[in-house]
């Protein structure tokens, strides 16, 4: 049935950003990690043809997950890196196409630090650590000091190539995460203590990519409400850093929460028929004049009406539900209230699920989803085996 279309005006406005940018509608693709490069940090034809789906089903903007600023910390082989050995072609060609239908396309600088991919880096985060079968060795303040120019650097090829804006991830556990929360920043300098000084490396990263890219450049942030993890990034604490970024430059806050550290459940394997983090989102409106938005647990087109009717947020990030079905957005707005169908999985391993949406991803970048037919556990050794195989190609364009 077709909804009232005030409810579905809801949905479509654009969004202005303090920058002047203007996102065309109020959906947007949150960051996944969708292992679709090729093994050294480039993108694949696959890859450009997945983002291409997004903008055809009317996304407003789509956030590439996992973008490296420096190769020697990936998340996974399959990232995407931003450097001076990308090939600036191929992001051109990605870019181009996932920008159609005048879609945003934002590259998520990311660091994994101490949660680096094993088999192609020596994880550092911000203190040395050694938790269960966690460990990395911590950062000097020469090498967090160097930080502000690396994403400096990899947000200027961003904006060299094509993408209409950066995000800055500061969220589910990677480095700049890691800096904000109290379990694993345990620095004596000047990037440790109080919440505004495990805050500074990020401040300082943003105002150094604002430099870069200037001022008309849209340049986001992801953060966690919570780390969901005890003796992690709390709630007041998230919500003093939100105080803080309100003075900075920043276009468009994403909230999130939780982690990937080992161990800890992820918020996107809730069995919650519901969004995950409104309440915090709530609080946050209140604290900053920055557009927000609140990503997680978004499963119908009705709870995303209710987010954006009590002005929780400005925009709302779908992750899942646009695996299930990438046009949802173009259903959405034109007022049908269509369900994506999630899946359920019985006792599934740790990052089960995530391996079986990423190879449900690879399928929808090969146009061949309908075919897709994979069982969980096949699907999680399709996925690791996959970066299994990519490891010698990392290692020998990085010299590792």
């Amino acid at each position: 049935m077709t909804q009232p279309l005030h409810t579905a005006n809801l949905l479509d406005p654009p969004l202005e950003l303090p920058c002047g940018a203007v996102i065309k509608n109020r959906l947007i693709k949150s960051a996944m990690s969708d292992s679709l490069a090729d093994g050294e940090g480039n993108p694949t034809e696959a890859q450009s043809r997945l983002y291409e789906r997004w903008a055809e089903g009317v996304i407003g903007l789509s956030v590439i997950g996992e973008v490296q600023v420096d190769p020697r910390f990936p998340e996974k082989p399959g990232n995407l890196v931003l450097t001076n050995q990308s090939n600036l072609k191929d992001l051109q060609m990605l870019t181009s196409r996932a920008s159609i239908n005048d879609a945003h396309i934002w590259p998520q600088l990311g660091h994994a630090g101490g949660l680096a991919y094993k088999l192609l880096s020596q994880p550092k985060g911000p203190s040395p650590l050694k938790i269960s079968e966690f460990e990395c060795a911590g950062m000097s303040e020469k090498e967090v000091s160097l930080l502000p120019d690396v994403y400096a650097r990899a947000a200027k090829i961003a904006k060299k190539t094509g993408f209409t804006g950066v995000q800055i991830h500061a969220g589910h556990g990677f480095l700049l995460s890691q800096f904000l929360s109290p379990l694993f920043n345990h620095r004596k300098d000047q990037y440790g203590g109080s919440i505004q000084a495990r805050s500074r490396i990020v401040i300082e990263i943003i105002e150094k990519v604002r430099d870069a890219v200037g001022g008309t450049f849209p340049i986001g942030i992801k953060m966690n409400s919570s780390d969901q993890l005890e003796g992690g990034l709390s709630q007041d604490d998230a919500l003093e850093v939100i105080r803080i970024l309100n003075k900075t430059s920043i276009d468009l806050i994403e909230i999130s929460g939780g982690s990937y550290f080992p161990g800890a459940k992820s918020s996107s394997d809730s069995a919650s028929s519901g969004p995950y983090f409104i309440d915090f989102a709530i609080k946050a409106k209140s604290l900053t004049s920055i557009p927000l938005v609140v990503t997680g647990g978004f499963k119908k087109r009705e709870q995303v009406i209710d987010a954006l009717s009590i002005n929780a947020a400005d925009s709302i990030g779908l992750g899942r539900a646009l695996i299930l079905r990438p046009d949802l957005p173009n259903e959405w707005i034109d007022g049908e209230g269509v369900t994506p169908r999630f899946p359920k999985f019985k006792s599934p391993p740790q990052g089960g699920i995530t391996a079986w949406y990423t190879m449900l991803l690879t399928a929808i970048a090969n146009d061949n989803e309908r075919e897709f037919n994979l069982e969980l556990l096949p699907a999680i050794q399709a996925y690791e085996n996959r970066d299994k195989a990519r490891v010698m190609r990392w290692q020998a364009k990085y010299q590792l």
